[in-house]
């Protein structure tokens, strides 16, 4: 996958239109938000939401790691949500 990321290796048009029906989208799909094109309202291909970018970067970083480690092992599913309360509570900026 990082060869075709980076450009080392390149898509075919057969096999573009192969990924494309499975994933059940238009070609034009993959496209979207590239120079020169129009936005579609609504529909922006693989542009990641600027709210996830931030909890991406926090799933990276050694904190989030042992935070998402430590959380998955709870069994309790009623103890998970009271630490998700507890961490809402302690946090400065309380918005979903």
């Amino acid at each position: 996958i990082q060869k075709y990321e980076k450009g080392t290796n390149r898509v075919g048009a057969s096999r573009l239109q192969a990924i494309a029906s499975i994933l059940s989208v238009p070609v034009a799909f993959f496209f979207e938000d590239a120079p020169g094109q129009e936005a579609v309202a609504g529909n922006r291909g693989f542009a990641e939401d600027a709210s996830m970018t931030f909890a991406i970067e926090f799933c990276g970083s050694p904190e989030g790691l042992q935070l998402n480690r430590a959380f998955v092992k709870i069994p309790d599913v009623k103890v998970r949500r009271r630490i998700i309360d507890l961490v809402k509570s302690l946090s400065p900026d309380d918005a979903e």
